[in-house]
């Protein structure tokens, strides 16, 4: 039996779920002891991730608007992917305020030197805008962003329990870890396209869905690594 939109999107997220110790810097934010150049780098980290994102997302938006060389036009996963787009417009906004927090300031990201660890995600996202199939990239990507939305809601708490910060500094992680009702009926709509239309391939969602969390992972890992060097 064909399964709907939403139990392919729960079951995927389910499925995908990161281990729950996999990402070692959470709890070290979630206590307060993360170093403020952590979160600096986090903060520069995210505003290369942000912006590469948010490219991908428009260019898959396209892709599904005019088709694959594949697949028909497909306006159920442009709409998805167009608000994705929209979300990381306003997401970058949002980073200001806690980059400013963190001293992250226009001098200290022209010095910066990304992460290579850091960016494997966006490079994977990049990869996907080019080559995935679109609907199988919303089920992918909605398993992610459940783990990243989790992250985030204790990242703010954390940073206004224990760093002092206000909500406007708080602002881009409070952003990613509200409901989004809009989205979910746009990813739902996306899927249930794809299933009457026959385009989702599973073995190729768990595959995307699993290198997703794997370079999510190795983000955080190497912003851990770099909070234990500091003394």
């Amino acid at each position: 039996m064909t399964p709907t939109a939403r139990e392919l999107l729960e079951s995927t997220t389910g499925k995908l779920a990161p281990d729950p110790h996999a990402n070692r810097l959470l709890p070290v934010i979630a206590r307060g002891a993360a170093q403020r150049s952590t979160l600096a780098a986090l903060a520069l980290e995210q505003r290369h991730v942000i912006a590469a994102d948010h490219r991908a997302f428009l260019h898959l938006a396209e892709r599904s608007a005019i088709g694959t060389r594949t697949s028909a036009p497909d306006p159920a996963c442009a709409a998805f992917f167009e608000m994705l787009a929209e979300g990381e417009a306003l997401a970058q906004d949002r980073l200001a305020a806690f980059a400013a927090a963190v001293g992250a300031d226009e001098a200290r990201a022209s010095a910066y030197e990304p992460l290579a660890d850091c960016q494997a995600y966006p490079a994977y996202v990049a990869w996907l805008a080019l080559n995935g199939e679109p609907v199988d990239v919303v089920l992918a990507l909605g398993a992610d962003y459940a783990a990243w939305g989790g992250y985030c809601e204790t990242i703010a708490e954390a940073l206004r329990h224990h760093y002092g910060f206000g909500d406007e500094a708080c602002g881009f992680f409070d952003f990613f870890a509200a409901p989004a009702p809009e989205l979910e009926r746009r990813a739902l709509d996306a899927v249930q396209a794809g299933l009457d239309a026959g385009r989702v391939s599973q073995d190729d969602v768990h595959r995307h869905g699993r290198l997703l969390q794997a370079y999510e992972t190795k983000f955080w890992h190497a912003l851990w690594e770099l909070d234990q060097r500091v003394v």
